[in-house]
């Protein structure tokens, strides 16, 4: 496929000649939060009030406040939305589930928000309380909720709100592989995003609707797909994959990403940018300019007294847990999904090694780590526990199971399939090495397979430990769901590798080559 990529100049051009700007609307965005309520360091976790104080930090939902009200203020029409993943991330989530998320983007007047994966990662039920709590719609095209008692009457396909005198089609959309990622339970069943977008758009446009915005939690690859291959969307507001979008480094595309006539924008995550997109459309509902840029919430950016007062409030129970210092290390731990989802990564290999340290004298061989299970870095000088859990929030636990050497390399298999798109299941191991070629099919990417300095053996029995998460088939790897003698009742996979920071303290972050990328 060829993407019609325009930069904000290019994308002003499209204005020239035309005589009066028929309607214009700024449309600010939001994705992937996941529950970063306090401000977050350079590495995405948290960060001290010190440090916030000298000018370090970024983001936080006091600063959001002050951000989005400011620019209100800026624009006579706009609304606010959000791509989806306001759930999982910090203690906040184990504490509150969704509840202070929906307090917090009902403070900050939230428009409407599609469901992320995340959203589903206690089940339906937690869904359907912080749905009944927001006020604004919770959108999702693509799949069926009608024999889902807890959704069949509280998620919507699509929503049309009026701005400005005109009517605007609010569409949305989550990972069609949901079922795999998260826990939505049997009873919700995830459909194409392309054929589900374009049904509801095309519904829309049936009734006069002609401004059509999709939220999508779907991932910057995936959008400009749905662009490329339907017709009628004018604006895609997009997350799943943290893209950071504009003219800054590290940037993955320029802010907005036009194909065809779709404007596509995302601005990373965890509340550490607000997109903010400026649109004006003609009579007829085309798109004639579209230019802006996500705004980085740094110091730069005052904090809402009355927000930093709440927020600080809900802290307190969970201070107790986060601030207790359990290890200190030499070095930042890279935990940065850009590096882990695509190979060997320091943070990958200390959770792994951790795993199988603690069930070694179980007849355990070989540990497997997802790498979307892998959410944050660690900076130098001492860890507290709520770094920890900054890194692995899910409370998963490990488990213990058997499988042949042929089901190990097919779960490998899995892990590297989608590694063009930065997936979640990409997999740190211990106690292996693996070699892999991206540039091959998925299936046939992985070779050179050692098990503790041996060759593979298909037919032999290896003992294997994970989290209960992949055990039981989650990120694709439905070849465990069926393992011998499994065990998904271990300890805590946050306790179990803050207890080997401890016992390593002070710990040095390494690679050791057991992941070989081939270029």
């Amino acid at each position: 496929m060829t993407y019609r990529l325009l930069t904000s100049a290019a994308a002003l051009a499209l204005s020239a000649g035309v005589a009066q700007a028929e309607y214009s609307l700024t449309i600010l965005h939001t994705n992937d939060f996941h529950a970063r309520f306090e401000p977050i360091s350079k590495y995405d976790s948290g960060c001290s009030a010190e440090d916030n104080e000298a000018g370090e930090c970024f983001g936080g939902s006091a600063r959001l406040v002050t951000a989005i009200n400011d620019a209100r203020q800026r624009s006579n029409n706009h609304i606010l939305v959000d791509g989806g993943d306001q759930f999982q991330g910090t203690l906040f989530y184990t504490q509150y589930k969704g509840k202070l998320a929906a307090e917090m983007t009902n403070k900050m007047g939230y428009d409407a928000m599609t469901v992320g994966n995340h959203e589903f990662d206690d089940g339906p039920e937690v869904l359907r309380a912080f749905v009944d709590t927001v006020e604004f719609p919770v959108l999702m095209s693509n799949a069926d909720v009608s024999q889902e008692p807890q959704l069949a009457d509280a998620i919507q396909k699509s929503v049309v709100i009026e701005r400005g005198g005109e009517k605007l089609g609010l569409v949305g959309l989550t990972p069609r592989d949901t079922d795999e990622l998260a826990s939505p339970g049997p009873n919700v069943i995830f459909t194409d995003p392309v054929e589900a977008v374009q049904a509801e758009v095309d519904r829309l446009t049936e009734e006069g609707i002609d401004k059509i915005i999709v939220l999508s939690h779907s991932g910057y690859g995936v959008d400009m797909d749905i662009a490329e291959r339907t017709t009628g969307i004018d604006v895609i507001v997009g997350g799943h994959s943290n893209t950071l979008l504009g003219d800054m480094d590290r940037a993955a595309g320029v802010y907005p990403t036009m194909v065809g006539d779709t404007a596509i924008v995302q601005a990373y995550a965890y509340g550490k940018f607000l997109g903010e997109l400026n649109v004006t459309f003609d009579d007829e509902g085309k798109i004639i300019e579209a230019v802006g840029a996500p705004i980085i919430m740094d110091h730069s950016v005052t904090e809402d007294d009355v927000t930093k007062e709440r927020i600080s409030e809900a802290a307190k129970p969970l201070d107790e847990i986060r601030n207790k210092v359990v290890a200190s290390t030499e070095q930042a731990i890279e935990g940065n999904r850009e590096v882990c989802r695509v190979q060997e990564c320091p943070m990958g290999n200390l959770v792994a090694d951790a795993s199988l340290e603690r069930v070694k004298d179980q007849g355990i061989d070989i540990a497997i780590v997802n790498s979307g299970g892998l959410r944050a870095s660690i900076d130098s000088g001492e860890v507290t526990m709520g770094e920890v859990l900054t890194v692995l929030p899910f409370n998963n636990t490990l488990s213990t199971f058997q499988i042949t050497g042929e089901t190990l390399v097919e779960a490998l298999e899995n892990g590297v399939s989608q590694i063009e798109e930065v997936a979640g299941r990409f997999p740190q191991v211990a106690g292996m090495s693996f070699t892999v070629d991206p540039n091959a099919e998925p299936g046939s990417r992985v070779s050179e397979v050692m098990v503790g300095g041996e060759p593979v053996e298909m037919d032999k029995i290896y003992g294997a430990v994970s989290n209960n998460y992949v055990r039981n088939g989650g990120d694709g790897y439905k070849m465990f769901v069926e393992a011998q003698n499994a065990y998904d009742f271990g300890p805590d996979l946050a306790d179990v590798t803050a207890e080997y920071l401890a016992e390593n303290s002070p710990y040095q972050p390494y690679t050791d080559g057991r992941i070989t990328v081939q270029e």
